[in-house]
């Protein structure tokens, strides 16, 4: 339960300490006296947004504080303990801060520091503030199906499903993608076998490639070639040659053995050994060089395969050098581009065994809401007619989808007159009677739920007399096993609490919430039933709904 709240700077307030109890607390005062900088505060400390109107004026920020009792409340205890952040004083309490200033706030859980998001986890499940505009949020299916789920299902069927939901899911996209994978790599692998065919339909020439256009250029300029060894041969024998022989002979017939005369001897022989063996080369070459039709023959073959290597390089955009090198690289990624058609096999088999859970868990799920279903709508039903709405109804319909939800949606259909159909809530042009439906499914489900807090703005609005002091008594009925703290204009309710605090404004327009004793709580009803004039009769009648309140009439 709530324990205390703490606000300092937050709107009209400076200092505000509220400490709260057990049972049915209810709020009064005057309009515009400030009733809702209460919820205001508390929605800040549970992780609402902060607002710059939040800020007092003249202050640096706002600083608010909340105390709750979690001694019943393992779940919260063993998230705390989870995060480390449980008190280490005392494992059943929580306190959870919230400052605020221009452009920044900060969150407190335990006196850590905390995100806003640990902040609203933790508080989550310890409060539900139920507005004056809240009962819009009825309208949406999410809302009507944790209504139901908190009045009669098991809420380990609601984990177990949202669980195998989630391992499915993950399965699921696992799944996807891997298959997306595989047919990517079978095309790239069809690709890069086309590929590979292609160039090695090229042979041995792919390798080849420098010899070639080196074989090309030489064939290409054959004639020139011939021409150019024809005359340096010529010029060998002719007179090159001779000369050299005639050299040698001359300097050998010389008789001196002088070194000089000696040296140029030996080169000039040399010499000339050097030009018979590069006649013999230019004979031999001039022997390989073919000008003929065998040559134009060999020509027009090179000229074609080394079409088709360019050809080949541009398609594959390499240089034409380059096209060995990139065959034995198609080739590596070939080799390595093995889909594992077994690993995908394996993810089918997980993700269908995980959807088969998914569909068990939810089966048992659907199974528990479609038996809660009329005792819900029963007691809602139940709860209308106690509410002044006699001739309404509610039942629970279903529709099949599947989510983390379960294997449906949950849709409230109401009747207000039994002459007219069934209609969804979304239907029902009053939004006084949408108030009341939402209030009277409000109560049945939070009498079945384990929430610790229910806190009701002004749900007595469009209420009054008898009625208003039925739903103060459904109120502190429900107070029994939840606390439950009521801003209230109604005396006949405000009339049943078990604690009573007044929210009124000082001369200086600051707002105080402070508790009644009893002859403030009398003056306070009083006020309620008669407006500012207080008499006697209005305080006599104060006293008696106070009297009636505590004999349980």
């Amino acid at each position: 339960m709530l324990r205390a709240l703490n606000i300092r700077n937050f709107a009209l307030v400076p200092e505000l300490d509220i400490e709260f109890a057990a049972g049915l607390t209810v709020i009064t005062g005057e309009s515009g006296a400030g009733k809702s900088i209460l919820l205001d505060a508390l929605g800040l400390v549970l992780g609402a947004r902060a607002k710059r109107s939040q800020l007092r004026p003249g202050t640096d920020g706002c600083d608010v504080s909340a105390e709750f009792d979690i001694a019943e409340q393992p779940a919260c205890q063993a998230t705390l303990a989870e995060l480390a952040l449980s008190a280490a004083e005392d494992d059943t309490a929580c306190l959870v801060r919230r400052t605020a200033g221009e452009g920044r706030s900060r969150a407190f859980v335990n006196s850590v520091p905390a995100t806003l998001s640990v902040l609203q986890n933790v508080t989550e499940p310890l409060v539900d503030i139920h507005g004056q505009h809240e009962h819009r949020q009825l309208l949406l299916r999410d809302v009507q199906r944790r209504l139901l789920d908190e009045f009669g299902v098991p809420p380990e069927l609601v984990e177990q499903t949202a669980q195998h939901y989630r391992e499915h899911a993950a399965l699921a996209e696992r799944l996807a993608e891997r298959r997306q994978a595989v047919a990517s790599a079978n095309e790239r692998e069809r690709l890069l076998r086309y590929q590979i065919e292609e160039l090695e339909g090229l042979g041995d020439t792919i390798g080849q490639v420098d010899e070639l256009i080196a074989r090309h250029r030489r064939l290409a300029k054959a004639q020139d070639l011939l021409a150019a060894i024809t005359s340096a041969t010529a010029e060998l024998d002719d007179a090159v040659l001779p000369g050299a022989a005639r050299l040698a002979t001359a300097l050998e017939g010389v008789d001196d053995d002088h070194a000089s005369l000696r040296a140029a001897a030996e080169l000039a022989a040399t010499a000339q050994t050097h030009l018979d063996e590069a006649l013999a080369e230019l004979r031999r070459y001039r022997d390989a060089l073919s000008a003929g039709p065998e040559a134009e023959g060999e020509l027009a073959t090179l000229d074609e395969t080394l079409g088709a290597l360019h050809d080949m390089a541009r398609k594959h955009r390499v240089p034409v050098q380059q096209l060995a090198a990139h065959l034995a690289e198609l080739t590596a990624e070939l080799a390595t581009l093995a889909a594992s058609a077994t690993e995908l096999d394996d993810l089918a088999t997980a993700a269908a065994a995980a959807r088969e859970s998914y569909l068990e868990a939810g089966k048992a799920l659907s199974e528990a809401r479609r038996a809660a279903a009329p005792a819900f709508a029963a007691q809602v039903t139940s709860t209308l007619a106690e509410l002044g709405l006699a001739g309404a109804s509610m039942t629970v319909q279903f529709a099949a989808a599947e989510s983390a939800a379960g294997l449906e949606t949950v849709e409230f259909f109401a009747t207000t007159n039994p002459r007219y159909p069934a209609a969804t809530l979304r239907d029902i042009a009053s939004g006084g009677e949408l108030a009341r439906f939402s209030l009277a499914i409000q109560v049945v489900a939070a009498e079945r739920s384990r929430l610790p807090c229910l806190i009701l703005d002004e749900a007595d609005i469009g209420v009054g007399g008898t009625t208003a002091d039925v739903l103060g008594r459904m109120l502190r009925r429900l107070s029994t096993r939840t606390q439950v703290i009521a801003i209230t204009h109604a005396p006949q309710l405000a009339a049943l609490g078990d604690s009573h605090f007044r929210v009124s404004k000082t001369d200086d327009q600051n707002t105080v919430i402070a508790p009644l004793d009893e002859d403030e709580r009398v003056a306070e009803l009083a006020r309620m039933l008669g407006g500012r004039e207080i008499t006697e009769d209005t305080r006599r009648y104060a006293r008696t709904l106070l009297a009636e309140a505590r004999d349980g009439a």
